[in-house]
């Protein structure tokens, strides 16, 4: 509720808008009530809102992973309806000491010991974070200034979930918790530019979903970040395997991907998605993702029952339209529907007519590299 008061009123005195969005989890049977109840009151105070229930949540393991992630979808789709660029979250300073703390529990590293961070961005949004220096309380107080009400979630005081075990020590270690973020958080954006300058000298990215390094060492960081941008995952590879495969490279298989000899591409090596780990084809519809790393255009002509997946063994018919190595060629989207091969984009080959020259995209959810964390 603070969020959407105090970015009301930083947009009106610029003349924009705001549309304040309320995820109701459907987890509790209040949950509905206390939805609407919130919309009513943004009502009050001009502030357009919507709720957006999430259908099929239910309790069970993996539920905080489970929600964060269904959440974050019905945000996502929330925002590219009406062409909204910027999502603004309402987590505040409590929440990054949380954070902070449960992920010193697991192990974490430095990229995680810098939290969450102020501004992210992914392939449709700028994720943005306002509140992450500020206390809880003083949000609070600020409402109650205002004479605005708001609904306490009570699965925040729940003992049966981590976050809430450790929120009396967070709210106790907030400021200096927070402190520590932000000294991590300028030691990974300094390594995050040290590693888009090794990035920029020693990668090529190409857009049948590939990638080159050239010869020399590389860093068992960009490494990483090139093996999670070609293999569609959204978790970079194990840590000590990809910092064996950085101080030796060799052809391997790591996190879904092969690491091979460039040979007619070049001196160096070729990372390219292995074959036996992509998805199975899937229906072919407009904006859908195939593999995490492919989306179907919007001006692709999409022929009655047609699917999207692996070129694989149907590459050998088509070897004569390309010079790239079979490891690339096989692991190329195409549509199709059974036997009948109608699309192979990349290679500009097409049996039907299509709205645009290349309606399959290379979109990995990991791009090789993006604006640093913000410090």
């Amino acid at each position: 509720m603070a969020l959407a008061v105090l970015a009301g009123d930083w947009a009106r005195r610029r003349g924009g808008s705001l549309l304040a969005l309320i995820v109701d989890h459907g987890l509790r049977p209040e949950s509905a009530n206390e939805a609407r109840l919130t919309r009513g009151r943004l009502d009050a105070l001009g502030i357009a809102a919507r709720v957006l229930p999430i259908d099929g949540l239910s309790h069970g393991p993996g539920l905080a992973s489970r929600a964060r992630a269904a959440r974050f979808a019905v945000l996502e789709a929330a925002c590219l309806s009406p062409g909204i660029l910027h999502l603004l979250l309402g987590h505040h300073a409590a929440d990054q000491a949380e954070t902070l703390m449960m992920r010193s529990l697991s192990g974490s590293g430095l990229a995680g010991y810098a939290g969450m961070a102020a501004v992210r961005e992914t392939a449709w949004l700028r994720v943005i974070r306002p509140l992450l220096g500020v206390s809880p309380e003083r949000l609070r107080a600020t409402l109650r200034e205002r004479r605005v009400a708001w609904v306490e979630d009570p699965t925040n005081s729940d003992r049966q979930w981590l976050r809430a075990r450790l929120r009396p020590a967070a709210l106790r270690a907030a400021y200096s918790l927070s402190a520590a973020a932000r000294s991590a958080g300028q030691a990974r954006e300094a390594a995050e530019l040290r590693r888009a300058a090794e990035l920029s000298k020693q990668v090529s990215i190409w857009p049948e979903g590939y990638a080159l390094l050239r010869p020399g060492p590389v860093s068992s960081s960009t490494l990483a970040a090139v093996i999670a941008t070609i293999s569609g995952s959204p978790f970079y590879p194990p840590l000590e395997a990809t910092i064996r495969l950085a101080g030796d490279l060799r052809p391997a298989t790591l996190h879904g991907v092969q690491i091979l000899p460039a040979r007619r591409l070049g001196t160096g090596w070729m990372i390219v998605r292995e074959e036996a780990s992509m998805a199975t084809p899937v229906r072919a519809e407009h904006g859908i993702i195939w593999d995490r790393r492919f989306r179907v255009g919007t001006g692709a002509r999409l022929p009655a029952g047609c699917m999207v997946g692996g070129l694989g063994k149907d590459a050998a018919k088509l070897r004569r339209l390309s010079s790239l190595p079979s490891a690339v060629l096989r692991t190329l989207p195409c549509l199709r529907n059974g036997d009948l091969l109608f699309s192979v984009p990349h290679l500009g080959y097409s049996t039907v007519e299509l709205c645009a020259p290349a309606p399959i995209a290379f979109a990995p959810p990991h791009p090789l590299a993006c604006a640093p964390f913000p410090a």
